[in-house]
């Protein structure tokens, strides 16, 4: 079984940085694609970056040119690294992962727990 441990998570202020981690653990997985995704309270969940295999990526409209996700693939993991940030990107972060194990043969959607981003003055 895989799992995800997410890190990073807190207050900022606005116009300020943080840098989420993502890291996944199990027995004899293969990562696909990573991701990232955030809910605040009473909205629904969207999507706030992906990283590809081979290291394509995309982002919501609403973070280009101030989030940046990048993975370590020797390490199975996954960062959001967040700059100039806004009240509005206060949210749960979800972290997402796509994988492959041998005991299921066949891939498959594993979540984080969520850490909490708040960006208040």
């Amino acid at each position: 079984q895989v799992q995800l441990v997410e890190s990073g998570g807190g207050l900022a202020q606005p116009g300020g940085s943080l840098r989420l981690s993502c890291a996944a653990s199990g027995t004899t997985f293969t990562v696909s694609a990573m991701g990232w995704y955030r809910q605040a309270p009473g909205e629904q969940r969207e999507l706030v970056a992906t990283i590809t295999s081979d290291s394509s990526t995309t982002y919501a409209d609403s973070v280009k040119g101030r989030f940046t996700i990048s993975r370590d693939n020797a390490k199975n993991r996954v960062y959001l690294q967040m700059n100039s940030l806004k009240p509005e990107d206060t949210a749960v972060y979800f972290c997402n992962v796509r994988v492959f194990t041998s005991d299921r043969a066949a891939y498959y959607t594993v979540w984080g727990q969520g850490t909490q981003v708040t960006v208040s003055s």
